[in-house]
């Protein structure tokens, strides 16, 4: 009778999780098919197109929400099981709240691993597809940023249709290393090409330095050397790095694996630490939010209690949301460390949902 519980147990969860994933799919796809449509009014697709990229966009989206996500369906169905008597029948067959806590928190927890493997993965892939066709239907092509086994390549428009492009072998910190710039006229014929072992680009003022500076003049190319040596550009160190932010483009798998090989590469180590540790940290609130839920749900057999737990779970998601973010803000101005930033609302959730467990565990 036993193995019956749990499977019911099992099946039901795992049921009221899907239909709330399949709610947030069709409730993201509404909400962002009108932005791709707005993105590709003034080109010659279908309608296909921004439907294929939003199916594949909102994957990702649900993956990064899906602490909420999971506390919702955990929400649903232990209000579910309260309401149809059903939580009364599993506690009369032995089973107590601590123990339809740990069953449920636990399904959560491998859930998450899961994800992180298997379908973290897929989403990363299609979220890779999702940014390179975008890139390749902007509309903003005057400017271009893109870095790859080659190094950085930046490209910029100036006044009178010149055109200056800009490599550098890696960045460095607020510096780009060996750096080599062409600026170009209106028909792409060389004007001048600057060579500097150093490039400073903290501010749109980039400081050059050891640098070496060919001109055309007479159909002669003049050479001259200088020890630092500045031009204006509308890139810094914040708007090139800003620009690789997005790190839903990599998985957890290729985060652990690839990790020194994208630090050598010039990836910035925060923005890497904060990837990884939140990912890392996935499961684990996926355990506390189910937590959490039990605590709310299970604490009360009163149907009337209900609307009263569906504001107080809207609350607390909020809450939890803006307690996210502010801690990570803090990491990223330094206000704390980084990794302790991604992992404080697991650290206070845990506190919280351990006092909550053993409340309910006496009733």
């Amino acid at each position: 009778m036993k193995n019956i519980l749990f499977d019911y147990l099992l099946k039901n969860f795992l049921k009221s999780f899907i239909m709330i994933v399949f709610v947030f799919y069709c409730f993201g796809f509404i909400l962002n098919l009108f932005e791709e449509i707005e993105f590709f009014k003034n080109t010659d697709e279908s309608l296909i197109l921004p439907l294929i990229l939003t199916g594949i966009f909102i994957p990702s989206l649900i993956v990064k929400y899906l602490p909420f996500v999971i506390f919702i369906s955990s929400m649903v169905f232990m209000t579910n099981i309260r309401n149809n008597k059903d939580l009364l029948t599993l506690k009369i067959y032995g089973f107590s709240n601590l123990k339809i806590f740990l069953i449920l928190a636990f399904t959560s927890f491998v859930l998450g691993w899961i994800i992180l493997f298997i379908i973290n993965p897929i989403t990363s892939s299609m979220s890779k597809y999702y940014e390179k066709t975008k890139s390749d239907y902007s509309r903003d092509i005057d400017h271009l940023v893109t870095y790859n086994k080659n190094g950085l390549w930046i490209k910029e428009n100036l006044v009178n249709d010149n055109q200056r492009i800009i490599s550098a072998e890696k960045p460095d910190g607020v510096d780009l290393v060996d750096v080599t710039i062409f600026h170009l006229n209106d028909k792409s014929n060389l004007i001048e090409k600057i060579t500097a072992k150093r490039a400073d680009i903290s501010d749109n003022d980039w400081v050059l330095k050891e640098v070496v500076v060919f001109k055309q003049k007479n159909n002669i190319l003049e050479k001259e050397k200088f020890d630092t040596f500045q031009i204006q550009s509308i890139y810094n160190y914040e708007k090139i790095t800003s620009l690789f932010k997005n790190f839903d483009t990599m998985s957890f798998i290729q985060l652990v694996i690839n990790y020194n090989y994208l630090l050598n590469n010039g990836y910035n180590k925060d923005f890497l630490n904060q990837s990884l540790h939140s990912l890392l940290s996935l499961p684990f609130l996926l355990l506390l939010m189910t937590g959490l839920a039990a605590i709310l749900t299970m604490g009360t057999l009163k149907k009337s209690d209900n609307l009263k737990l569906v504001v107080l779970g809207l609350i607390i998601s909020v809450l939890m949301f803006y307690f996210k973010d502010l801690s990570l803000a803090l990491g990223q101005t330094g206000r704390i460390p980084l990794i302790l930033a991604v992992w404080a609302p697991v650290i206070a959730l845990s506190l919280f949902t351990f006092i909550g467990v053993l409340q309910i565990n006496e009733k």
